[in-house]
Parts: structure tokens; sequence; C-alpha cells
């Protein structure tokens, strides 16, 4: 899969995670540092909770990042919310 800035059209390639228990789609902070990726911040930050309805370490969303995912012909701009994801760049959710 390969996703693509809007504003510096620089390409990527990344793995990707399927997740359809996922009801939204997410960036792994540090991808996001350490390709110079630029943010957005949202105006009100949204807790995020484990399958177990626990408070997910890695604390609140408070910025996405506005790209375009491809994958083979496929071209879809997405906001991806950035979270810290450790094990995976990037978790595609059923939204």
């Amino acid at each position: 899969m390969e996703l693509s800035t809007i504003d510096m059209s620089k390409l990527y390639s990344i793995k990707a995670l399927l997740d359809s228990r996922a009801i939204e789609s997410f960036i792994d902070q540090d991808f996001v540092c350490s390709k110079g990726l630029n943010t957005w911040t949202i105006s009100c930050p949204i807790s995020v909770f484990n399958v177990n309805s626990s408070p997910n370490k890695a604390g609140k969303i408070s910025k996405v990042v506005d790209i375009l995912l491809r994958y083979g012909l496929y071209l879809e701009r997405i906001l991806l919310a950035i979270l810290g994801l450790r094990k995976q760049d990037l978790i595609l959710g059923y939204n």
C-alpha cells in the first residue's frame, strides 16, 4: 500500500492492518514523525478505548493527517487519526 501527502506530494510505502472491528482508521505517531508529515490539530480530543473498554495507553487523539491512500488502482483521500500504535504503522478500520 502507498500513501502520499496532499501538501508535499511525497510518496511512501506502508504496511497496513485491515481491522473490520475498528470504527476509524489510524496511523502511528512515530511513522508520522519519522516522515515529517504535516498534521492538523482537532478542536476536541477523542478518547480511545480498547476492546475490553479500558482506556488506551496512547491517550487521546488530538491530531490527524490528511493523505491520499493508494492500493493498486484504488485511490482515496482520507483523514487518519494519529495514535501510538507500536506494532503497526497503519490500521484501516470500517469508516
